[in-house]
């Protein structure tokens, strides 16, 4: 693992890495988390093998504003109203991909949904837009082990592992926040999945 700070970063380079498949550890508001482009289907594949995550378990995306995910997702005015009240921020919302999506399989379910939030981390931000594509964030952990807010406790993670991340982005330690509320958005009809940081109210 090669291990950067993020006071001598070279967003460019990141970026260059990211489009040439490499698997990143990234700050993000919840922890750090593990990312790649998520329309390569190489690097998604290699997230399953670093987590050691089952692969019918999809994973996650962050996009820097919500005309990014309008290419990929169905969009209806119950979206439009929980992105005005709630984005960005920590709430991953669960919604049906267009047929003609080039989103990475394990990213896209196996029923067809792709779970993503708009994310408001400066840095996250920035490399998905410079990216031009969502960014894979799953929490930077093995399954099973704890979710990493330091970066003692990423490296103590995989030093003994035969497959790691191939960057890590040293953004010290981040502050302990519960993962993202996740709901599930089918039509008007919204299903809390996973209850985080923000509390849905009525839409």
């Amino acid at each position: 693992m090669n291990i950067v700070s993020d006071n001598n970063l070279d967003i460019d380079t990141i970026i260059t890495s990211l489009e040439q498949g490499s698997v990143i550890v990234y700050p993000t508001e919840t922890s750090y988390g593990l990312g790649c482009d998520a329309t390569n289907q190489v690097s998604v594949n290699r997230i399953f093998d670093i987590k050691k995550r089952d692969h019918k378990k999809a994973l996650l995306v962050i996009a820097p504003n919500i005309e990014m995910m309008m290419d990929y997702v169905y969009w209806n005015e119950t979206l439009d109203r929980i992105a005005h009240t709630y984005w960005p921020g920590p709430l991953t919302v669960v919604v049906k991909a267009k047929p003609d999506t080039n989103i990475a399989k394990g990213v896209l379910a196996e029923d067809n949904t792709i779970a993503f939030r708009i994310t408001n981390h400066p840095f996250a931000s920035a490399l998905a837009t410079k990216l031009a594509a969502p960014l894979v964030s799953t929490s930077a952990n093995i399954t099973g082990k704890s979710t990493p807010y330091d970066i003692t406790s990423v490296k103590d993670m995989f030093e003994k592992e035969d497959v790691t991340p191939d960057i890590v982005i040293d953004a010290g330690n981040l502050p302990h926040k519960i993962p993202s509320t996740i709901i599930r958005v089918v039509g008007d009809y919204v299903d809390v999945l996973r209850q985080g940081e923000i509390i849905i109210e009525y839409i």
